[in-house]
């Protein structure tokens, strides 16, 4: 949405925005490539793409890591400024496998804090970051898809309790819905005891990438 990459004053960022998942979604795809030229007997190949892999990781972990905030800058806009709000996007980097061991369990405590948490889920953006709304579509609601992600990076890093925390939630969440499933995202307001999850008024239901949430779950 157009305002969901933002600095830490609020303003918006403007292009071009390098986001932190994307440099580990990069790193991944060139390691399972380097996978798949070793497997064809492509040995300089995937040699080449092995190395450059690990040349984004040592990159990235010194352009997009915020020593303030125990988390990655969500993006690097234009001239490279920093958006140094805490954000779901930084789970991703768990996901991918960029994150530096140390780094995965900062991530991890700054993603479960009661600013992120919601109770129900992780949210989009951190209650203390200014453009945060538990009814924005990207700063403060909770997404099942982004969620199921965080907890397979949880689970890549050896996070057990950390993943539990997470996969309860949503099973949790999909007890107040038709048929237990999940919507494409809900509202981030706090949990309370025996009241359900805010509905997201315009939500996709179903929605494929919530569907899919359940499988990688399990």
């Amino acid at each position: 949405s157009w305002d969901s990459v933002s600095h830490e004053n609020g303003q918006i960022a403007n292009l071009p925005i390098a986001l932190c998942e994307v440099q580990g979604y990069v790193f991944d795809a060139w390691n399972k490539a380097a996978m798949l030229a070793e497997a064809l007997g492509q040995i300089n190949r995937s040699s080449a793409l092995k190395t450059r892999a690990e040349e984004l990781k040592q990159k990235f972990t010194k352009d997009f890591w915020s020593a303030r905030k125990s988390t990655f800058f969500l993006a690097l806009a234009e001239e490279k400024k920093p958006c140094n709000v805490v954000s779901s996007n930084a789970g991703h980097c768990l996901f991918s496998g960029i994150a530096t061991p140390e780094q995965a369990k900062m991530v991890a405590q700054s993603l479960l804090s009661d600013e992120m948490f919601s109770g129900w889920g992780i949210r989009t953006l951190s209650s203390r970051e200014i453009r945060y709304n538990p009814m924005s579509y990207h700063n403060g609601s909770v997404w099942p898809h982004d969620n199921a992600l965080i907890a397979m990076g949880f689970a890549k890093y050896g996070l057990k309790d950390e993943v539990a925390k997470v996969t309860g939630a949503l099973f949790d969440a999909s007890l107040f819905t038709e048929g237990q499933r999940l919507p494409e995202l809900f509202c981030g307001f706090q949990r309370k005891p025996r009241v359900a999850f805010t509905n997201y008024p315009v939500a996709c239901s179903p929605q494929a990438w919530s569907v899919a949430t359940v499988f990688m779950i399990i």
